[in-house]
């Protein structure tokens, strides 16, 4: 398992909200914040309830089956 690296809470938060988002690619967070796509499956495991981790995963993984662009 990828070890996540090291963010203040502030820049979390952000990195969650742009991974909830259907709008924002892994690219767009990795060339913002330099955390690769497992890292940031890893910080939301840890940041979100296991419940919303789950629904989140399924989302994208439904998603991306659908859609080359997605995520």
């Amino acid at each position: 398992m990828s070890k996540a690296p090291q963010f203040p809470p502030e820049q979390i938060s952000d990195i969650v909200q742009m991974a909830l988002s259907d709008h924002v690619s892994f690219a767009t967070i990795q060339a913002e914040y330099g955390i690769r796509e497992k890292d940031v499956k890893v910080l939301m495991r840890k940041t979100l309830k296991r419940g919303s981790y789950q629904t989140w995963r399924k989302r994208v993984r439904y998603f991306s089956d659908r859609r080359d662009s997605y995520k």
